[in-house]
């Protein structure tokens, strides 16, 4: 199915393109969350004339993320989970509560989405997490997960 890209998107393309995905991906991920729209006709013609003000508006995503990039990045969080004796979690860490450790601790808001493990955090020690900012702006945060001494 051929769709028309609204943003710049890491590994698929950037504004205006006209790029050939699967069906599902299209309708479930890229139209849905207004990321493209269906190449008709008359979506090319509507792309072409609103082209300038979308790269406007990436723009100020960039310079967005390039903010929030100079805050966090290289920057380590510390998470207490309780553990076993040899050191492994109950349960694991997840972006979701990485995304809150950010926030409770530099005040910001990152969505769960843009938070991508190298590896699961099932275990006591640091770990590198990268988070996509933006299609070109990758930050590096380090997690560095600590054995809590009993229930809260």
């Amino acid at each position: 199915m051929k769709v028309i890209l609204l943003e710049n998107l890491r590994k698929i393309g950037s504004i205006g393109e006209i790029i050939d995905v699967k069906r599902g991906f299209a309708r479930n991920y890229l139209i849905s969350k207004k990321k493209a729209l269906y190449a008709s006709k008359e979506n090319i013609k509507e792309v072409e004339k609103i082209k300038s003000a979308l790269g406007k508006k990436d723009l100020e995503k960039k310079k967005e993320a390039k903010q929030i990039f100079e805050k966090i990045n290289n920057k380590i969080f510390s998470v207490k989970k309780l553990s076993t004796e040899n050191d492994e979690l109950y349960g694991s860490v997840k972006p979701t509560e990485i995304s809150k450790i950010i926030l409770e601790n530099i005040k910001i808001d990152i969505n769960p989405s843009l938070i991508q493990l190298t590896n699961e955090i099932k275990a006591l020690g640091t770990f590198k997490v990268k988070i996509n900012l933006h299609s070109e702006i990758e930050a590096e945060i380090s997690i560095n997960v600590v054995k809590a001494e009993s229930v809260n």
